[in-house]
């Protein structure tokens, strides 16, 4: 009876971390995983206009509608004054990048990576991966422009000059825009993109024209909508939304809903640092020199829209005098080793959580690998077998405790056996035979314990590289970031994982014998969704500690055998 209530309440626990786990993806914002409901697909919306932050400090606002003018601080939409520059969308292409301009304020409204092959689901009908984009389902754009007065903005339609693709043998093509004199200020905004860089530097030139100073506000900003992304996974999830990076307070990552919740905690001045779009994968960013002051910013403009980004307030600019402030803009691969040279702290887009101290190691000993062996399948392996190697001592310990433990579980058995009808005089029989035997019940937890730490760091790593994206291993897995599609290696890796459960001593208590065999099967069906670079270091690392344990059974005198299940018998 006590057996049968234990089972039930084990059944009513497993049945309520699915449904907790099901709702914790909904809260944030993902389908749900077991119990999935339709919904309309959300579109972005575009706003009508820039508004103001409570602090005064009046902030851009996202796209709008052709025929709309900025909102002056405080002021309500007035329609655009009527211009004779006509408004054009055109596209600068380099060697990597194909990057579309928008004339209306000098925007880019689309990147498209030409050496990137795009993610099959979500962009049917082209090759290469894009990444900013502005469509009816989609608003993902970078802006900038001059606040503090009615000056030129994002919304200011300007003149176009400049080539129109990297010409063979140049290195770098520039693209210049030039705003009408708006209150006897003009900006020019010019786009350097480089040969193969992803980083396209920017000079924002003020220009005062009329007969009094001037003091305006640059700002930069990325605005996207807080759709999850469409290949988004409910079994393993990244981050996607707004960052910051300050030299005080690092890296700072801020969830769309705390923007919507108004919980944005973020350092609001400093004069170093970025602000960040990030997703998986991918991210862009407008960046600063370090040295000029910038205020920070994240909020929601519209229905679904929300912008981050940066205002730089310039000084006095004196009539017929311009100030120019350089910046960057980049929108790319989060590779680790090109962002590390973009700019200072940069490469901490590339996410690996609280674990980073241990991952970027990892990262390095995985990428030194790969310049050897040349697939990033076979890399995974090796790296694997490097950990091994270097925790072997330690989990030699582990696997030694157990081999004991193994040793004298018949001897364990029978003396339950003897004393089932007085727990308290089995529990201090089994204290007795571990000290006679000299063996720790818990020895092996512990190696094992401190080795968890480093496999998370190992798994976020293999997650978050973009190395792994569309990387072929062997025969059918031609994408490591994606799950195997005949689910060939997440039954070997369940296969693996219960063998090295038969391998372990059975547990005196016939109930944690049974979860000894549910919890595996439970976890191996998790990786049935898993991207197949994970389940092959799984896979990697179930075959090396069968391995490891089968050798130490065999060198203490504990002949390995496989102790099978035992569901039908009746637990005592």
């Amino acid at each position: 009876m006590n057996d049968i209530r234990r089972t039930i309440l084990w059944v009513v626990f497993g049945f309520s971390l699915v449904l907790l786990w099901d709702q914790w993806q909904v809260h944030n914002g993902r389908q749900a995983t077991f119990f999935p409901q339709a919904k309309p697909a959300a579109t972005a919306k575009a706003p009508q206009g820039p508004a103001s932050t409570p602090a005064a400090v009046p902030t851009p606002a996202a796209t709008a509608p052709a025929g709309t003018a900025a909102v002056p601080p405080g002021g309500a939409p007035t329609p655009a004054a009527p211009t004779a520059t006509p408004r054009e969308r055109f596209t600068v292409t380099t060697d990597l990048l194909r990057v579309t301009f928008d004339s209306e304020g000098g925007s880019i409204v689309r990147t498209e990576f030409l050496k990137v092959h795009a993610d099959s689901t979500t962009e049917k009908g082209t090759s290469t991966f894009v990444l900013l984009e502005e469509s009816p389902q989609r608003v993902y754009v970078a802006q900038s422009g001059l606040i503090g007065g009615d000056f030129p903005n994002h919304k200011t339609v300007m003149t176009v000059s400049g080539e129109r693709e990297l010409k063979s043998g140049a290195n770098e093509v520039t693209v210049r825009f030039e705003s009408p004199e708006k209150n006897g200020v003009k900006l020019v905004k010019a786009y350097t993109l480089k040969r193969g860089q992803y980083d396209v530097a920017v000079r924002h030139e003020t220009i005062n024209t009329g007969s009094a100073p001037v003091a305006p506000q640059l700002y930069l900003q990325l605005v996207r909508d807080g759709n999850p992304l469409p290949n988004e996974s409910s079994f393993y999830s990244t981050f996607t939304g707004p960052a910051a990076f300050t030299a005080e307070q690092k890296f700072q990552k801020v969830d769309f809903s705390d923007i919507e919740k108004n919980k944005v905690d973020i350092q609001k001045e400093s004069t170093t640092g970025y602000v960040a779009m990030v997703q998986h994968y991918f991210a862009s960013a407008w960046i600063l020199p370090d040295g000029i002051k910038r205020e920070l910013f994240m909020r929601k403009v519209d229905n679904n829209l929300y912008a981050t980004g940066l205002i730089a307030p310039l000084e006095s600019v004196a009539p017929g005098a311009t100030k120019a402030v350089e910046a960057k803009f980049f929108a790319g691969p989060q590779a680790e080793k090109m962002l590390e040279q973009v700019a200072p702290g940069l490469d901490l887009v590339k996410d690996y959580g609280w674990l980073t101290i241990l991952a970027k190691p990892l990262y390095w000993l995985l990428d030194k690998l790969h310049s050897f062996i040349g697939n990033w399948g076979w890399s995974i392996m090796a790296l694997v077998l490097v950990i091994k190697i270097a925790f072997y001592w330690l989990q030699a310990k582990g696997y030694e405790s157990m081999a004991k433990m193994k040793a004298i579980n018949p001897r364990v058995m029978q003396m339950r056996e003897r004393y089932k009808d007085n727990p308290q005089q089995m529990q201090q029989e089994m204290m007795r035979i571990y000290r006679e035997e000299k063996v720790n019940p818990l020895g092996g937890c512990f190696p094992i314990m401190v080795q968890i730490p480093v496999f998370i760091a190992l798994y976020w790593v293999l997650l978050a590289s973009v190395e792994m994206r569309n990387a072929p291993w062997i025969g059918w897995i031609r994408d490591l970031s994606s799950p195997d599609p005949f689910f060939i290696l997440p039954v070997v890796m369940a296969l693996t994982t219960l063998l090295q459960t038969a391998l372990n001593p059975v547990p005196p208590d016939p109930m944690q014998a049974k979860l000894m065999w549910y919890m595996p099967l439970a976890f191996s069906v998790m990786f049935f969704f898993f991207p197949a670079g994970l389940v092959l270091y799984w896979i990697t690392n179930n075959v090396l500690s069968i391995a490891q344990q089968w050798l130490i059974n065999t060198r203490m005198g504990v002949p390995p055998e496989f102790n099978l299940p035992k569901f039908g018998k009746k637990a005592t």
